[in-house]
């Protein structure tokens, strides 16, 4: 495992953090509703109970019933842009997102439950699986656009930005890819393994060009 060094975000303040904590319990109860009665027999009211908010409370937080069920966290995408964004010019590129994921990818561990009935749900739903990947491919291009930011501050054309073409969409590609597979073994080997260290072991074999495992 490699020593990441930590990167400096803002910390959210209070009312943020609370904002925080209702819309991962809103998902959470969603997510635990849906694996015992399936996604389409669980109402927003069903989930804004188990919550312990009103309805109206949800939709402050999801745009719609199925949203709730996808489990994407807008606060931590942006964290980790902003982080990619004060990365310094120095870093290697697969470094510096690599290092921007692991510092959230830290408090993931006791979700580990969570994100494998999650994966029941969205197996039992395949509607959900285009909503999940809808999110998940906007959240991809807005790395990207991230990562365009930190080229164009970092390493400037001499006609201005850099005009790095395909390279960020490309790496933030290969960065969700990453945390996908990541995600996927940890979730399948429950106790065994942490998820910041299966993420940095895919960003390891990336960063040696994918060579054959040994036998």
């Amino acid at each position: 495992m490699h020593d990441v060094p930590k990167t400096t975000t803002s910390t959210p303040g209070l009312r943020e953090r609370k904002k925080q904590a209702t819309r991962t319990a809103l998902a959470e109860a969603a997510v635990r509703l849906a694996a015992e009665h399936g996604a389409e027999n669980v109402t927003v009211e069903a989930i804004s109970e188990a919550a312990g908010v009103s309805p109206r409370t949800f939709f402050n937080y999801f745009p719609s019933h199925d949203d709730a069920f996808v489990l994407v966290d807008d606060a931590v995408g942006e964290r980790i842009r902003e982080s990619v964004r004060r990365a310094p010019a120095d870093r290697p590129p697969l470094d510096v997102v690599r290092d921007a994921l692991v510092t959230e990818l830290d408090g993931f561990e006791g979700r580990q439950e969570l994100w494998a009935l999650q994966s029941k749900v969205l197996q039992r739903s395949p509607h959900l699986i285009q909503r999940g990947l809808k999110a998940h491919v906007a959240d991809e291009r807005a790395l990207a656009v991230a990562i365009t930011d930190w080229l164009d501050t970092t390493t400037p054309g001499p006609d201005g930005p850099s005009g790095a073409g395909i390279f960020p969409r490309l790496l933030a590609a290969v960065t969700q890819t990453a945390l996908r597979v990541a995600i996927e073994h940890w979730c399948e080997h429950p106790g065994e393994t942490v998820l910041a260290d299966a993420f940095q072991d895919a960003f390891a074999q990336l960063a040696q060009g994918l060579p054959r495992p040994p036998g």
